[in-house]
């Protein structure tokens, strides 16, 4: 890597946690050099503007959850052991460092549906890529005959999304993980109903 290549990304791994936290608004150019300790003319030598970081940031983020998940799944080759590691991480989700910020899909979602228009497709795409995710293991889990072959993979896969996300936000905006706990016991639940 080069000087600029390990710049670049020193600023986006310092950077990512505090536009989770923060979101693209709430983050200013100071913040950006106070966690960094790069001055202003250093960061705009690497990124056109704070948008370019932004972006960055939120790419960051994602891959760090997608990395945690893909690991997790990969380690059981059965379909509903495969599916229980999201409701299991996300009822866990004060483990871990990269996740006590919030969702990375539901905070940069909820800030940029209606006033960041590449932030938003970024997270579109992100979503996108989690439900093909799901819809592509239940598909596994019928071929394989572990799951019933009458399972809608498009309607399990935006129900745990919904779930998940929806109990995130809850425990997020409340301080509390008791409703978190409860939804993600009923989607483990509906996950093991899918059992042949």
């Amino acid at each position: 890597m080069s000087k600029s290549e390990n710049t670049k990304k020193f600023i986006i791994e310092k950077t990512a946690p505090v536009f989770n936290s923060k979101g693209f608004a709430g983050t200013s150019m100071g913040d950006i050099m106070n966690v960094t300790g790069l001055s202003k003319g250093c960061i705009y030598g690497n990124f056109e503007n704070k948008d370019e970081v932004a972006l960055a940031a939120f790419d960051f983020n994602h891959e760090k959850v997608n990395e945690h998940m893909k690991e997790r799944i990969l380690a059981t080759a059965d379909s509903i052991e495969r599916l229980l590691v999201y409701p299991n991480t996300y009822k866990n989700y004060f483990k871990y460092p990269y996740l006590r910020a919030g969702c990375p899909i539901l905070n940069t979602a909820t800030e940029a549906d209606d006033t960041h228009p590449k932030l938003r497709e970024r997270a579109e795409k992100a979503l996108d890529f989690w439900r093909v995710s799901i819809e592509n293991q239940i598909k596994r889990g019928v071929l394989r005959k572990e799951i019933k072959p009458e399972t809608d993979p498009s309607e399990i896969a935006i129900v745990m999304i919904s779930m998940i996300e929806g109990a995130f936000m809850q425990a997020k905006v409340t301080n509390r993980t008791e409703e978190l706990g409860i939804a993600m016991l009923f989607l483990e639940k509906l996950i093991k109903g899918l059992r042949m």
